[in-house]
Formats: structure tokens, C-alpha cells, sequence
């Protein structure tokens, strides 16, 4: 291999799978290809639904024995959840699935002590009851908590024990609505109003600094020899990803697609009106201290449980037969909390049509379109108001993520949006990974640059916005009236 070319393993953790991923870098050569995939299945325990942190380690020790000889090593992975430590640093337990019902009725606690306006006012991010902040609230008078010397978020957790070395990444913190998006450090404030510790939490550290080597029990478990650093990257997948949109200037919207839809504008501080708090959209921090300003909407999560209640269809076909229902028929709100927990999706969606009276999904075909045909309004309703809350119009929305592959969804997107729409990377969150950690090493330059070398090296599609807009508009009318 060339000496200007270096190779990176970027470890992705997504909510229903992990991978290792294998970046070659250089000057106009940006090459990914996977190394392991493997799966992540929580586990529903007599106490909750928890995940299963050991396995997606042992895919992770895998993964970087299939990589082979590396410069670096990343981790990111999905937000808010967390591993507690004892004083000699072991795991107290599985972590808490964001997922797990016991958040529910906490936000009425927490507003007790801390209005919601004044808790936004103070860190930016939504009203959430699967946040870090809430949960540990949850948690108060648990044993685990009790015990615990140390919390670290579950990217930061891997990296503890491939490494040894402690610390929290900056984006990912910002999600745990205990983060001040204008100093980017903790809000000390809202931590000592509603009694959290912030001593549990490891020191604060950025994109591209040093987050330790391989241990040598690590080295011997995964082949790999000499000093193999580990550097910490965007931790949060959609910081990865964010930093991965291939734009060429600033007016640009972007949706993250996978589970979730994370759609938004990239700012350069946050918006933290009464207004914007109202419209439930968060100040999360990206990479160079950038704001990522988005909504999260749920999502092809709504998808991805039909599927798996279908019995798992052949996706291509049913997109294909989906292609066919009727535009518009039936919508519902993808940001609906009611769609947040697994099982029973086709019917929950069926439900929400009838409460709403509008026709009823009868076959996955139908239930698929009304799925596409509402994120995408989702997608328009999310870059309209971020536009007008941040004051940033945009010229163009960029898809990247799982969703990038789903053409309907793109071309759907585009028509709600009336605006082009460039959709990839794909695999966005281990680019971005990737790339963090060549800019570390001096391989790449700053995100213009690092987007630059996206847009001339990975395979981008464009959608044009076609269709009657009329039609969307009529669409967001018929939701919001049936919409608290």
C-alpha cells in the first residue's frame, strides 16, 4: 500500500447491529469496506429491556482481528444510554435500553424542580423521556447507582475497555440534556438543581484527541501488534454521520436516515427560543463544536418493526409493491411517542389511521406506503421549521445513512421537501468515523475539505422534486388536525 495511504477501523454501533468497518484514506482515495457485522439483540430481563454490552464487545474484538493491521481505531455508537462502573472500574450490570418503561412519568418529576423552558433555556435539547438526564433520574434509588464511581456512555465504555483510559466525548454528552451548547461543558446549574453528580462522568474530550492504545491483553485477543492507537471520534453515530454529508457549502438540510430520522441544519451556535423548544428541536454539538439543530422523527424504525411482525419479507419487492399504493393516503405522525417501544407495529399504525378516520392499511404494501409517504412528510415539516426557527434557508436536503439505499423514500422526500434531494453516503457514520480520525493524523484538512473528498469519492444519487405540492400541503393540514 501507498505510505500516503493510511488505514483506519471505524467500530459503528447502530441499535440493531454493530460493525467493523475498514477506511483507506488518502489524498483522493476514500475506500470503506467491512471487516464483521454482528448483531445487536437487547434482552428483555424480569427488570427491563437491557443491552447485551458483552456480545457487541466480543463482535467488536472480532471485527478488528478480521481488519487486520490498522493506524487507529474509532468507536460510535447510538446516544444517551450508559454503563456504571465501580470503584475498581467493573460493570454494574447491563446497561439500560432507552427503550425500557422505567423513564415514564419522570419528565413530570423533573419539571417539579426545573420548568421545562428553563431546563431547554439552559442545554437546548429536547423534551425526550428516553434522555440521559431522565434516566438517571429513573435511577436515583437504585442500588447500581448507588454503588457506581463512574458512568460512561456506551461508545466511551468499549473504548474504556479496549484501552484503559476513561473519558466522555463531547457529542455524545451534549445528548444527556446535561450540556451547555454555548460553553461546551457541563451545565453545572441544571446538574446541581436536580441532583445529579457530575463526578460520575470521565473528563470531557473532542473529536481527534487521544483516547489511549490497545491493552495488551487486547492486542493478544485481536492479532494486532505494536502500538495501535484508539482515537476519539464524533462518538454520537449521527455526529459521525453529520460530519459525513458530502455538502458543498453551508445551505444545506440534512436527515440522518436509520432507525431514526435525525433532520436538521448544521449551525454555528444554537437556538434556544421559546419557539424552537415548542417545536421539540434539539441543540446537539457536532464536530468542531458546530451545532447539530434537528428533530428526531421515528424513523425507519416504523419499518423495521412491520418487517420483522411480517415475518421479514423480501424488502425490495415490498418497496416495489408499495411504489404502486396510491400517494397520500394515509398519514400518520412519525414523531408519535405512541410508535416509540417495539412490538405490534402494523397494528398500532392501523389504529392511528382509524383514530384519525382515515383509511386503514390492508395489506404491508399499503401499510409500507403510509409509513414512506409520512416520514417524508415528517422530513418536510422538519426542514420548513428548522429553516424558519434558525433563520438558514436551505437549497438542498441531503440524505445519508440506511434510508440513502430506499430510492422511494429519496424521490418522496424530495417532492414533500420541493427541494433537490442528494442522497449518500450510505454508510455516513463510519465515513465520518474514519475521517475524524485521518484529520487527527494530518491525512485530510478541516470539514470542507473532508467533504470535499466525500462528494469526489463515494456514489451519489439525485432526486429532483417532482409531483403537486398542494397535495403534501393538504396532507400536513389532514395530520395536524387530528395532531395535540
Amino acid at each position: 500500500m501507498s505510505p500516503d495511504v493510511r488505514v483506519y477501523a471505524a467500530v459503528d454501533l447502530g441499535a440493531s447491529s454493530g460493525r467493523v468497518m475498514v477506511g483507506r484514506v488518502g489524498r483522493d482515495r476514500l475506500e470503506l469496506t467491512e471487516a464483521h457485522r454482528f448483531p445487536n439483540r437487547p434482552v428483555r430481563l424480569p427488570e427491563g429491556l437491557r443491552w447485551d454490552v458483552l456480545a457487541l464487545y466480543a463482535g467488536v474484538l472480532e471485527g478488528l482481528r478480521a481488519a487486520g493491521r490498522v493506524d487507529s481505531i474509532g468507536i460510535d455508537g447510538w446516544a444517551v444510554d450508559y454503563g456504571l462502573l465501580d470503584a475498581d472500574g467493573a460493570l454494574l450490570g447491563n446497561p439500560v435500553h432507552y427503550r425500557d418503561a422505567r423513564t415514564e412519568g419522570v419528565a413530570q418529576k423533573i419539571r417539579a424542580t426545573m420548568p421545562a423552558a428553563e431546563l431547554y433555556a439552559a442545554t437546548g435539547i429536547q423534551d425526550a423521556p428516553f434522555n440521559t438526564l431522565y434516566q438517571l433520574t429513573a435511577a436515583r434509588s437504585s442500588p447500581q447507582l448507588a454503588t457506581a464511581r463512574r458512568l460512561l456512555l456506551l461508545p466511551d465504555l468499549l473504548t474504556y475497555w479496549l484501552t484503559g483510559e476513561q473519558g466522555t466525548e463531547l457529542t455524545n454528552a451534549s445528548t444527556t440534556q446535561l450540556v451547555d451548547p454555548r460553553t461546551h461543558d457541563w451545565s453545572y446549574e441544571v446538574a446541581a438543581r436536580l441532583g445529579i453528580d457530575l463526578d460520575l462522568f470521565a473528563p470531557l474530550r473532542r473529536p481527534g484527541d487521544p483516547a489511549g492504545v490497545l491493552r495488551p491483553e487486547v492486542l493478544r485477543e485481536t492479532g494486532l501488534r505494536g502500538t495501535v492507537p484508539v482515537t476519539a471520534v464524533a462518538s454520537h453515530d449521527t455526529a459521525s454521520a453529520v460530519a459525513a454529508v458530502p455538502a458543498g457549502g453551508e445551505r444545506f438540510a440534512y436527515i440522518c436516515t436509520g432507525t431514526w430520522s435525525l433532520t436538521g441544519l448544521e449551525l454555528d451556535a444554537p437556538v434556544l427560543t421559546e419557539d424552537s423548544r415548542a417545536a421539540n428541536f434539539t441543540n446537539e454539538l457536532g464536530l468542531d463544536d458546530t451545532v447539530r439543530y434537528l428533530r428526531n422523527i421515528m424513523g425507519l424504525w416504523l419499518l423495521q418493526e412491520c418487517v420483522r411482525a411480517w415475518g421479514d419479507p423480501d424488502l425490495g419487492e415490498l418497496l416495489r409493491e408499495a411504489a404502486e399504493v396510491p400517494a397520500l393516503r394515509s398519514v400518520v405522525d412519525a414523531g408519535d411517542a405512541a410508535f416509540l417501544a417495539p412490538g405490534r407495529m402494523p397494528e398500532r399504525i392501523a389504529a392511528a389511521c382509524r383514530a384519525s378516520g382515515q383509511p386503514v392499511p390492508g395489506s404491508p404494501a399499503e401499510t409500507t406506503r403510509c409509513i414512506l409517504d409520512s416520514l417524508a412528510l415528517a422530513h418536510r415539516r422538519a426542514v420548513a421549521e428548522a429553516q424558519r426557527l434558525a433563520d438558514r434557508p436551505v437549497d438542498v436536503v441531503h440524505i445519508v445513512g440506511g434510508g440513502a439505499r430506499n430510492a422511494l423514500l429519496c424521490r418522496l422526500t424530495a417532492d414533500a421537501c420541493g427541494l433537490p434531494v442528494v442522497a449518500g453516503p450510505a454508510e455516513a457514520a463510519a465515513l465520518g468515523n474514519v475521517l475524524v480520525q485521518a484529520r487527527a493524523h494530518g491525512l485530510v484538512g478541516d470539514r470542507a475539505d473532508m467533504r470535499a473528498l466525500l462528494a469526489r469519492t463515494q456514489p451519489l444519487v439525485r432526486y429532483e422534486p417532482g409531483g403537486e405540492g398542494a397535495a403534501w400541503r393538504a396532507a400536513e393540514a389532514r395530520l395536524a388536525a387530528v395532531t395535540p
